[in-house]
């Protein structure tokens, strides 16, 4: 098959999308943040030249598709197939899936770690400056409310699971001011820093310490 640029073009950005799409997913405070550094960026590449190859291999009349099938095919298919495991063992507390998957997931792990480490210091300062004199004991039970109540999209799952690890919080032995630092950072996991600043300020003296200046 005499494929064109263009079909390359859209093959790899296919493959690019599906691997855009696992990264942004596991970083909600900062989408964007989790392609920019270098090992995204590499574990992006990947899933551009897996399409790309699956593309190449894909012969004439292949199963009766259109050109156009088929590159939704490799654009796709092949970055299915990264994520399989031929079969799961059990290393020490977790699975691993041993095939394509474990490959992938050496990848996907070393961006996992930089976009961390990057936003960790951002993340940090970001904290602070929304829960700044912010009285845990107040805060607790009138600011994640008012949070997800200013979203619209939160599912059930997650507000779920922000309600287990505030409880967990709330009966941990931590300072009350490491605890609002810890609880900016509960919310920050789900709604973002503009939420969250935007929620404080709203709510204003009613959770606050101490006047603002």
């Amino acid at each position: 098959m005499n494929w064109s640029w263009l079909d390359w073009a859209v093959a790899a950005a296919l493959g690019g999308i599906v691997g855009v799409s696992e990264l942004i997913s596991r970083y909600k405070d900062h989408p964007w943040a989790a392609i920019k550094s270098w090992p995204a960026v590499f574990y992006l590449a990947i899933n551009s030249a897996a399409s790309v190859g699956a593309l190449l291999l894909m012969p004439d009349g292949w199963l009766g598709l259109s050109r156009g099938m088929r590159i939704l095919m490799a654009g796709v298919s092949a970055m299915a197939f990264f994520r399989t495991s031929l079969f799961v063992v059990r290393a020490g507390d977790r699975d691993v899936g041993v095939g394509p998957s474990g490959f992938l997931q050496i990848f996907l792990g070393a961006a996992d770690r930089a976009v961390d480490r990057k936003r960790a210091a951002a993340r940090s300062q970001a904290v602070v400056d929304a829960m700044k004199n912010v009285d845990y004991s107040k805060a607790k039970d009138a600011l994640p409310p008012y949070c997800l109540a200013l979203m619209q999209n939160i599912s059930k799952e997650d507000q779920q699971e922000l309600s287990r690890d505030l409880k967990d919080l709330d009966e941990g032995v931590a300072e009350p001011s490491v605890k609002a630092l810890l609880l900016g950072i509960e919310l920050i996991n789900v709604v973002g820093v503009d939420v969250l600043t935007t929620a404080v300020k709203s709510l204003g003296e009613q959770i606050r310490s101490v006047p603002e200046a």
